[in-house]
């Protein structure tokens, strides 16, 4: 097996983190270093802390020169970062060095390391904001179209009282249009430029750092923290945190349907499932399943994150690689999850007949919440429990179902309290609010 699956091509169509995938390779984080040289370049021309036609000169070249990763190896294994071997690379094929001199003018490694993956980040949230759309829209309009049909919700694994699919749709997808949401203000409270210099203090920036970081953020389109954030890793934990938010609902997706799809259930179809070995009649939840399993690989790795987040002094070394090691997968992690995830809404095919059989399975003790209300209107609601309750065992008990029993003691019940598909309550409206929010996107 290859170290990681999203690089794997054995597992690489299992665990696909489309186009995010490119976003985190070497070729990507060069480029991106060399986009923040450059633009730094021309900000500090522009304001005259180097020369105007040397900062021409190398905003141009970082456009034009690729740098091949390979060739930065050695010198990141001696130097542990980058950028060094990256600077000089740079400056030997810009091939002036009456320019060349001026790149990298004041800033640190970190700078250009951190700023660089604020900018593959940004395109990482873009991509999630994409998909997450399309999975929304497709919930939405699933939602709207199955918001009365009923099924059995369930808690702790039992059956506990009606539901009905869009509601279980629109708690699918509520969590994710909250995410949504989020993204502006995430944007603008993590997206950051990073501009402190070697130790934080910009002493080598220029007559006024503060404006230099300002300028460079608006070059890049990026937002200006007013300070440095070399030690302060609270920008990359809120990007976690919102993936995080997305990873927990489509897993809780994912748990639920290879429930909902299982042998012993059938109330969903998947469209599409993967093939047994040796049994040719089944239909394995494959997507489902890698939710899940996404689901759980983010959840460690979070926590790998949060140690990476303390750093020691100025700059930490142990903990800045941490962050190296552990962001690139969950951010992949995210993005092969949300792909499956939109694979799987949109094959989604509910079983209405089979929901309605496991509705009136159980000796229709799924309606005992709503008996025990019913009761209460002619006698006290402690007393109304109890009477249910002691009702609910005589079923079990004698294998007849819960309504001929309540019946035939309490004849003045209304029979609707046992009627197909109700009791279903606020869901058909939870999943019409859900639609009608997820159409507004």
């Amino acid at each position: 097996m290859a170290a990681s699956v999203f690089d794997s091509a054995l597992f690489g169509r299992l665990f696909d983190p489309g186009e995010a995938g490119r976003l985190f390779t070497d070729s990507a984080a060069v480029r991106a270093m060399l986009l923040v040289e450059g633009a730094l370049a021309k900000v500090q021309g522009a304001q005259g802390i180097i020369p105007e036609l040397s900062a021409a000169a190398i905003h141009r070249a970082s456009l034009e020169i690729a740098v091949d990763p390979g060739a930065l190896a050695a010198e990141t294994g001696q130097n542990g970062v980058p950028v060094p071997a990256l600077v000089r690379a740079f400056r030997s094929e810009m091939q002036a060095p009456e320019h060349a001199q001026y790149v990298h003018w004041g800033a640190t490694s970190q700078d250009i390391v951190d700023t660089g993956l604020m900018l593959r980040l940004r395109q990482a949230l873009a991509l999630a904001e994409s998909e997450l759309k399309e999975i929304v829209s497709t919930l939405g309009a699933q939602a709207a179209e199955h918001a009365d049909l009923p099924m059995p919700a369930r808690t702790y694994g039992q059956h506990a009282t009606p539901t009905t699919w869009g509601a279980v749709l629109a708690q699918f997808g509520s969590p994710l249009l909250d995410a949504l949401a989020g993204l502006e203000a995430l944007r603008a409270s993590a997206l950051w430029v990073s501009l402190s210099g070697a130790s934080g203090t910009g002493s080598a920036l220029g007559p006024d750092p503060a404006a230099t970081r300002a300028a460079l953020a608006e070059a890049l389109g990026l937002g200006d923290p007013r300070r440095s954030w070399h030690t302060d890793r609270t920008p990359i934990l809120r990007i976690a945190d919102w993936q995080g938010q997305v990873m927990a609902a489509l897993a809780h997706m994912g748990q639920s349907l290879i429930a909902l799809s299982g042998s012993d259930t059938q109330e969903v179809a998947l469209g599409s499932g993967g093939s047994s070995s040796t049994m040719p009649q089944k239909q394995n939840p494959v997507a489902p399943s890698a939710l899940v399993a996404l689901g759980q690989q983010f959840t460690g790795l979070r926590a790998g994150l949060q140690t990476g987040a303390a750093h020691q002094h100025q700059r930490d070394g142990a903990a800045w690689f941490t962050e190296w090691l552990v962001l690139p997968q969950l951010c992949l992690s995210l993005a092969a999850a949300l792909s499956h995830a939109k694979a799987v809404t949109a094959g989604l095919v509910p079983r209405p007949l089979r929901m309605q059989a496991n509705l009136d399975s159980g000796l229709g003790l799924i309606h005992a919440e709503a008996l025990s209300f019913a009761l209460a209107e002619f006698m006290p609601r402690p007393e109304a429990q109890k009477v249910t309750k002691a009702l609910c065992l005589d079923a079990l008990d004698k294998r007849t179902p819960l309504e001929s029993l309540a019946l035939a003691d309490y004849p003045q019940l209304d029979p609707g309290v046992f009627a197909p598909g109700s009791g279903t309550g606020d869901a058909p409206r939870e999943a019409e609010r859900f639609a009608a929010r997820a159409r507004a996107l």
